[in-house]
């Protein structure tokens, strides 16, 4: 068990501290673009708000050239609505509108901020679909680390509460280090876990199997994607056949996986405006603190959709860009057990669901799961300085069928972890067995 919790370690330790640093800016997000941008996200213009076409007028005036491809309206009445551009040079880039003289306050770009590089760092270390990969299989062998790191800590025979429920700060040198390890990772455990579980549905391929899956099964994404656009009649071509994760980048995780409604258009039919659209979403009911996504090409659709701090209140729209009529109208009751779970998880695992109390709640677990990678790495290092190799086994503790039943189950659940942790016991065996002084340290003999 010690070697499977050291090879975990040495594997994900790097990756669980830029988990760790990364998740913790994010989590506040909202209140660092407040205080870095507080002109361009507040407007102290009193009145109604313009309507969205006017709002991205706006910014296209500032910005003549680019093309809009969507708008997040104010979520509060003294906040700005953020247009999505598109140059006809270089890289993409939004921009703050006032929502009531329509005017842009300032534009970024999103991947340049501290926000958007902590985004991209915790969810793909900045390496596309391979830092994806990464990070998905650092997260499988993080749970693998709290599993057998829990046992190792198990008490055997302890006589009082002191390195088990809070670290003894009279020792030194590597009893302190261990008592710093083993108590942070009782408390942060369970939260650890939680982080880890309910983020590994964003990864690419875990994630959007497991989104499959729940579709097929009918506990995913709404019943009226199956057939694209419920009563609307519509059926894609294969060549016109995307999900919504391709369409709509951003669609709450729900939709990623969900069969995307297309456009058809009639004979000499041309596409309505923006205005148009947003009027069709205002008259169903949507009318502010929503995301507006214009279509992609000649097939999609314009999509409306709600992301509250609570999933309860998401609701998506799609509105054929010829016809101007509602294709998908559905909301979070119509969601699946799995999707309406997993939502709930995402939103508590951001730090949305219970304000701030729930921003420190993930900011505890997350600077324990730092703890944790730095204190593990410095406590073998002075074990190894020490001349120790591997702790003895437990006296009447060895690992039965169960808990190889139990790795071979998680193996298949998470195939990454599953080829990887085959890979590294290979290399255990033909390998760290055959060298003399990895066998004696490790305890292979």
């Amino acid at each position: 068990m010690f070697r499977l919790h050291f090879y975990a370690g040495i594997i994900i330790a790097p990756f669980l501290l830029i988990l760790a640093v990364t998740g913790s800016i994010y989590l506040f997000n909202t209140e660092i673009e407040d205080a870095v941008h507080r002109d361009w996200r507040f407007t102290s213009a009193s009145g109604p708000h313009l309507t969205p076409d006017k709002m991205i007028e706006g910014a296209l005036a500032a910005h003549p050239g680019a093309t809009a491809t969507r708008i997040d309206l104010p979520t509060e009445p003294n906040r700005t609505a953020v247009v999505f551009l598109t140059p006809k040079e270089g890289q993409d880039f939004r921009v703050y509108v006032d929502p009531v003289a329509g005017e842009a306050k300032g534009s970024f770009v999103y991947e340049d901020t501290l926000i958007g590089w902590s985004d991209r760092m915790h969810g793909a270390l900045m390496m596309g679909d391979f830092g994806d990969g990464i990070v998905e299989l650092a997260s499988c062998w993080a749970i693998l680390l709290i599993g057998t790191g829990l046992y190792l800590w198990w008490p055997r025979g302890a006589t009082g509460l002191g390195g088990l429920l809070y670290p003894r700060l009279d020792l030194r040198g590597r009893a302190l280090w261990r008592d710093l390890h083993g108590v942070a990772g009782l408390w942060t455990s369970v939260f650890l876990l939680f982080l880890l579980l309910t983020g590994l549905p964003w990864s690419t391929q875990w994630g959007a199997n497991l989104n499959k899956v729940m579709g097929a099964v009918g506990v995913g994404y709404p019943a009226a994607y199956r057939t694209h656009v419920g009563g609307h009649g519509a059926t894609p071509s294969p060549e016109t056949a995307q999900v919504l994760a391709e369409t709509n980048k951003g669609v709450p995780w729900t939709f990623e996986q969900a069969p995307a409604p297309v456009s058809h258009a009639g004979h000499g039919m041309a596409p309505i405006d923006v205005g148009a659209a947003a009027r069709t979403f205002a008259q169903a009911g949507m009318t502010t603190a929503y995301r507006l996504v214009y279509p992609r090409n000649e097939h999609d659709v314009f999509t409306g959709y709600t992301y509250p701090d609570q999933p309860e209140g998401q609701r998506t729209i799609h509105i054929d860009q010829y016809t101007g009529q509602i294709v998908n109208d559905v909301s979070f009751g119509n969601y699946g057990t799995g999707a309406k779970a997993v939502e709930l998880g995402v939103a508590i695992h951001m730090g949305n669901y219970f304000g701030f109390a729930n921003q420190l709640l993930m900011l505890g677990a997350s600077l324990g799961g730092a703890l944790l990678a730095i204190t593990g790495p410095v406590m073998w290092l002075k074990r190894r300085r020490s001349g120790l190799g591997a702790p003895p086994p437990f006296k009447g503790r060895k690992a039965g069928w169960g808990v190889y039943a139990a790795l071979a189950a998680f193996g298949v659940v998470f195939p990454l972890l599953g080829m990887t942790l085959v890979f590294v016991l290979a290399v255990e065996r033909l390998v760290l067995s055959r060298l003399k002084p990895t066998r004696d340290w490790l305890g292979l003999a």
